[in-house]
């Protein structure tokens, strides 16, 4: 069985929402620098900042919640938020292996801050999934 889709876009809007505050206040304070998603979505959206957070939402509150419920949640092992968590890793790694090189920012955001970065992005999709997998929860009679 699955998690409910309801619960997994919750979870997808919640664990945006979380993501986003992270990059945008929490990153600057302990990095020194703005992790700004939708500037660099945009970069490939004709750099429109607006088109890049548009797309930013649409794939965390629905795009991935419903890949996580349909493709991977009955595959990934463990409690729902370690297959959120799982699910955020895998997020980043595609993210710094095949999104940050067509924006630009080279493989593990090699021009774009370095490990530093990466690792902030990993802290975030970590979060992300967690926030997901949790609040989407087991399926009923799991």
């Amino acid at each position: 069985m699955k998690p409910s889709i309801g619960k997994a876009i919750l979870g997808g809007v919640v664990g945006t929402a979380l993501m986003t505050l992270m990059m945008y206040f929490v990153a600057p304070m302990m990095m020194g620098q703005r992790m700004d998603i939708a500037k660099m979505l945009g970069s490939m959206m004709g750099n429109s900042w607006m088109m890049g957070m548009v797309a930013h939402i649409i794939n965390g509150t629905v795009v991935f919640p419903l890949i996580y419920v349909f493709l991977l949640y009955k595959f990934l092992p463990g409690a729902p938020w370690l297959k959120g968590t799982l699910w955020g890793v895998v997020l980043w790694l595609l993210a710094q292996v095949v999104v940050m090189p067509m924006m630009g920012g080279g493989m593990f955001s090699s021009q774009m801050g370095g490990m530093m970065a990466a690792g902030g992005s990993l802290v975030g999709h970590v979060i992300y999934g967690a926030a997901l997998g949790g609040i989407a929860g087991a399926a009923p009679g799991e």
